[in-house]
């Protein structure tokens, strides 16, 4: 993979929330020279919107349960035809369901999960200074059950692909990105 900076190069994130994925998908967009892309943000942006759509999406995020799987899978990869996103990218927090990972229609070079516990994602949450109004203790409790739920087959099935790459998230920021950049030879 040495040299893959310049070629077409599509990475997933994944963990819970807290893990550390906005930080090190940033830092990763900037290495590999292409877009972080969070499906969080979007979603933010959607539901702040007077839409049917928009109005759901602020429900669904504000009690902590997923955007239905059609929809999600609709509004990324609508997302992902924009030009910017041509290069490659490093994209937060999707597939987070089977459901979505088999039909997601990008060919991903490498998936990255961002190991930390449910406890240390908790402490890590509750110490921001600025909480979100989706991030009420009830509403990440339940981010964390549907994470263990719905996206540890999601893990399973890129393992089986042979594309899922495990880093400890409970470093530093810095040897977190070390151990990324180490894993992929970039």
């Amino acid at each position: 993979m040495k040299g893959m900076a310049n070629n077409l190069m599509k990475i997933i994130l994944i963990g819970i929330q807290g893990s550390g994925k906005s930080t090190q998908g940033k830092l990763l967009g900037k290495k590999l020279q292409v877009p972080y892309l969070s499906t969080g943000h979007i979603f933010r942006v959607l539901s702040k919107k007077d839409t049917p759509l928009g109005k759901q999406i602020k429900v669904l995020m504000n009690v902590g349960f997923l955007i239905p799987d059609e929809k999600t899978l609709k509004i990324v990869e609508e997302y992902l035809t924009r030009p910017e996103y041509i290069k490659g990218f490093v994209l937060d927090g999707f597939p987070r369901t089977l459901a979505q990972a088999e039909k997601f229609q990008q060919d991903i070079n490498k998936v990255i999960l961002l190991k930390i516990s449910d406890k240390e994602a908790l402490w890590r949450i509750s110490g921001r200074e600025e909480i979100r109004e989706d991030e009420t203790l009830m509403a990440i409790r339940k981010r964390i059950e549907i994470f263990h739920k719905f996206t540890e087959p999601v893990l399973d099935y890129y393992r089986q692909k042979g594309i899922l790459l495990e880093v400890n998230g409970e470093q530093t920021v810095e040897q977190i990105h070390k151990e990324i950049v180490g894993k992929l030879h970039i």
